[in-house]
């Protein structure tokens, strides 16, 4: 038989194969890797928050890798850098998904990020895990969001700060970075508030630009419109201006007992560059801290500790979790889960796969996917910021909460899917 023979032959024999259903890897675990993309802001305001956020897919991705990868595979981390840039988040999402041809994304803080980042995944049916609590108002196939929807951070926080136990407050600020995040959530906290009789008279609204600094203002106005009557403030600022709003407060003398403020983007990472004793009693909501207690997250925080003291992370010298870690953490592992139950890195067998996933998470609940809506069943903290940086809970609910994504406050959203729509 001459070459020509040969060459049909063998084709012959791999079409027979295929017809035959031997299994088909995708081009993202073809080779002796799977490719894992990791789009956190390295650089710009948001990395004070996203860059420790990469170093959780890291060692992620040393820890599966040593009980021995996914599918008998290492994963290998494409990292990039989309430096704050909303445009670019975009751009380096296309480059993952059709230059490094990774099998999933784990990435973004800020919804204007991941609403940049969006469109893409779903023209090139790629899988993005968004780690970050959200203002909800969206489902995707594309899309598997571990952090918080709004009730599951911003209405349980309200439900008690109006609380006796929370101070019984009468008055609200709501005080944001200007982007999606903050002006739908407080457009949601507002319709919320009307339902439990609170004026327009009674609730302040403003907004600051990324990277603000100068808070003097803000917080003496902050100040005033509490001696109406018992205020709080919620606040939804993000990356690096939190630590001059932080110090604002100390100069201030705004103490927690007169004015309490409940922050949605303010865990113990952005507290570390902060004088914390005058903000002693202040809150923040969220479904992880790090002070809780048990095995888990014994566990949890001993390997972080040891991963950044190996690799020299700033901040080695005292490792801080906090809840976008821990919802990374949970992300990648039910990844993992999800692909190992499908036999394979295809996105749309992954995403049926993920549905109704468990995984024991470092706040000690054990965190299961929702059979339909992409978003975690996750329990709710609310803690005090204690001298130390560190945060002491003093409310929690009772188990688990299933997200509703889809806010009952806002007008029409009883009509509204409860399941991504499969395109």
């Amino acid at each position: 038989m001459n070459r020509r023979g040969n060459l049909k032959l063998l084709t012959a024999s791999i079409a027979l194969g295929l017809g035959l259903g031997l299994p088909q890897l995708s081009s993202a675990q073809s080779g002796g890797t799977i490719k894992v993309g990791v789009l956190h802001s390295l650089s710009g305001t948001m990395a004070i928050s996203e860059t420790v956020l990469k170093d959780t897919v890291l060692m992620a991705i040393d820890d599966i890798n040593a009980k021995g990868g996914v599918l008998g595979k290492k994963l290998e981390p494409v990292v990039v850098d989309p430096a704050s840039n909303w445009p670019l988040f975009a751009e380096k999402t296309r480059q993952l998904l059709t230059q490094d041809k990774v099998a999933v994304i784990f990435g973004c803080w800020t919804s204007v990020s991941r609403k940049s980042v969006l469109p893409v995944v779903e023209e090139l049916n790629g899988l993005l895990f968004y780690p970050v609590q959200y203002e909800g108002e969206e489902l995707s196939k594309n899309v598997f969001y571990t952090g918080a929807a709004p009730n599951q951070q911003a209405i349980p926080a309200v439900d008690y700060l109006m609380s006796k136990d929370g101070g019984g407050a009468k008055r609200w600020v709501l005080l944001g970075t200007d982007y999606v995040y903050p002006r739908t959530t407080n457009k949601i906290l507002r319709a919320y508030l009307h339902t439990k009789g609170v004026k327009d008279s009674d609730i302040d609204e403003k907004y600051t630009p990324f990277g603000h600094s100068d808070y003097q203002t803000i917080v003496a106005d902050i100040k005033k419109f509490s001696a109406g009557g018992k205020t709080a403030v919620v606040s939804t600022i993000n990356g690096d201006s939190n630590v001059p709003f932080y110090k604002e407060l100390g100069n201030a003398g705004l103490k927690a007992k007169d004015v309490p403020v409940v922050a949605f983007s303010v865990g113990e990472e952005e507290l570390r560059g902060v004088d914390t004793k005058p903000l002693v009693g202040h809150l923040a909501a969220w479904n992880y801290f790090m002070s809780l207690k048990n095995p888990t997250n014994d566990a949890f925080k001993k390997e972080w500790a040891t991963y950044a003291k190996a690799h020299n992370l700033p901040g080695a010298d005292k490792p801080l979790t906090n809840d976008p870690m821990e919802a990374t953490w949970i992300g990648i592992h039910m990844w993992k889960q999800a692909v190992e139950k499908a036999k394979s890195t295809d996105t749309d067998k992954v995403i049926a796969a993920m549905a109704g996933q468990k995984f024991t998470a470092p706040s000690g609940i054990m965190s299961e996917m929702d059979m339909k809506n992409h978003h975690l069943h996750k329990s709710v903290f609310i803690g005090e910021i204690k001298a130390d940086g560190q945060f002491n809970v003093v409310w929690k609910t009772p188990g688990p909460v299933k997200a509703k994504p889809w806010s009952p406050y806002i007008e029409g959203n009883d009509k509204k899917p409860d399941e991504p729509a499969k395109k």
